[in-house]
C-alpha cells in the first residue's frame, strides 16, 4: 500500500513508497538491500558514507490524528526493525515528527499524537554519515529520521547504524593523528599488517616532520652565540616544545572533528580557540616564570621562558584549528591536518617565539 492510500491503519513497512523509495536511493549508491531485518540487521559499515546506506525503512509511521491507544493495538500487525520512535507523516507522506516509544507506551488512549509530538530534524538521504551522528547527539535522537528531498519520509537511521558510524569514525580519527593516510579495514588491523604496508601509510607526513626538524635545527643554529653566552637558555628548549605540541594536540583532537560537525562558523571557533589558548599559556607562564626567576636568579630568563608559554598557547591552539580548516578547504579530511604536520608547525613556531623574545631582552 502506498503512502498516498494511507488508512487510519498502520502502514506495512513491506509495501510503502518510503520502502521503494529507499531501495531506489541504495541502488543509486550502488549497494544491495534485504527486505530481511535479519539480513540488514548484520550490515556494517561499508565504503558509502551516507544515510540512504544505514537506512531502514521498518518503522512505525503515523498519522498526526491517530490516537494513542488505537496505535498500541496495532502494533503487533507490523514487522518493526527501528522501535525507537513512531514517526508522524501528513496524507502524502511527509515527514512531521516523532513519537518516542516510552512516551507512547505512558498516553492515555485517547492522546491525538500529533498534539504530542516532537518536531525535529530530518537529513536527506544524500547528507554524510558524520553529520547524521551530529544531528543525533545535537537533538538527543536514539534514530535520525531521513526524507527525501520533497520532505517524505523514506525511513530513519537507527540506533545501532549511529553506534557503527561513531566506532568508524573515531578510528579514522585515531588513524589520522597518527598521520596514517586511509581508514582502510587493514589500517583498522594495523598490528596485523605488513611493516611495508604500515611504512607507506606513516612515512609521507613523518617525512615532513623530517623536514621541520632540520627547519628547527638550523634555527637553533642561527642563535649558536647566543645560547653559547648563556647556557641555561638550552635548557628550556624541550620543555617549551613539548607544552607547545601538548596544547595544539588537545586543539586537534576537539577540532579535528568539530570543523565538520559543529554548527558555528568559522570566526567564532577560532576565536573560542585563541582565548583558550591565551587563558592555557598565561597560566603556566605565570607558573613558570617565578619557578624559573628564584631557580636561576635571573629575570631575563624567566620572562623570555614564561612569554613564549603565552605566546605558544595561543600560537599552537591557532595551528591546531586552522590547519584541518585549510585542509578541509582544498577538499582534504580535515584530520590531516593534526599529528605529524601540526607538530612540525607548532615546534619551529615556538621556537622562533622563543628566539625573538631572547633576542630581544639579550
Amino acid at each position: 500500500m502506498g503512502l498516498r492510500q494511507y488508512s487510519p491503519r498502520i502502514i506495512p513497512w513491506r509495501y510503502t513508497q518510503a520502502q521503494q523509495l529507499a531501495a531506489i536511493a541504495a541502488a543509486l549508491h550502488g549497494q544491495v538491500t534485504h527486505n530481511d531485518p535479519m539480513k540488514r540487521g548484520s550490515a556494517t559499515v561499508a565504503l558509502h558514507e551516507d544515510a540512504a546506506h544505514h537506512l531502514t525503512a521498518a518503522v512505525l509511521r503515523v498519522r498526526a490524528l491517530d490516537r494513542a491507544g488505537a496505535v498500541r493495538e496495532r502494533l503487533g500487525q507490523n514487522i518493526l526493525e527501528d522501535t525507537d520512535m513512531a514517526c508522524v507523516v501528513d496524507t502524502a507522506g511527509r515527514f512531521l515528527g516523532i513519537v518516542p516509544f516510552a512516551e507512547l507506551f505512558r498516553l492515555p488512549p485517547d492522546t491525538v499524537l500529533g498534539d504530542v509530538m516532537q518536531r525535529c530534524t530530518a537529513v536527506t538521504a544524500d547528507e554524510d554519515q558524520e553529520k547524521v551522528a551530529s544531528v543525533a547527539l545535537q537533538h538527543g535522537l536514539a534514530s535520525v529520521p531521513v526524507v527525501d528531498t520533497e520532505g517524505q519520509l523514506l525511513g530513519v537511521v537507527p540506533a545501532r547504524a549511529l553506534m557503527l558510524i561513531l566506532r568508524h569514525e573515531h578510528v579514522e580519527d585515531i588513524h589520522h593523528l597518527a598521520g596514517i593516510r586511509h581508514e582502510t579495514s587493514m589500517a583498522r588491523r594495523a598490528l596485523d599488517a605488513p611493516s611495508l604496508s604500515r611504512v607507506r601509510d606513516r612515512l609521507p607526513w613523518l617525512l615532513l616532520g623530517l623536514l621541520g626538524s632540520i627547519l628547527a635545527t638550523a634555527l637553533m643554529g642561527q642563535f649558536e652565540a647566543t645560547l653559547q653566552q648563556h647556557l641555561a637558555l638550552a635548557f628550556f628548549i624541550p620543555g617549551l616544545v613539548y607544552l607547545s605540541d601538548a596544547i595544539g594536540t588537545q586543539t586537534e583532537a576537539i577540532v579535528v572533528r568539530g570543523l565538520s560537525l559543529a554548527h558555528v562558523g568559522m570566526g567564532r571557533l577560532l576565536a573560542g580557540e585563541l582565548r583558550t589558548g591565551l587563558i592555557i599559556g598565561s597560566l603556566l607562564g605565570g607558573l613558570t616564570l617565578p619557578l624559573v626567576w628564584l631557580t636561576f636568579g635571573d629575570l631575563r630568563l624567566a620572562i623570555a621562558v614564561g612569554g613564549s608559554l603565552v605566546v605558544a598557547g595561543v600560537l599552537a591552539t591557532g595551528v591546531g584549528l586552522l590547519l584541518p580548516w585549510l585542509l578541509t578547504r582544498l577538499g582534504r579530511d580535515p584530520a590531516y591536518g593534526s599529528g605529524p604536520l601540526a607538530t612540525v608547525v607548532q615546534d619551529v613556531l615556538t621556537l622562533l617565539t622563543y628566539f625573538f623574545i631572547v633576542r630581544y631582552l639579550y
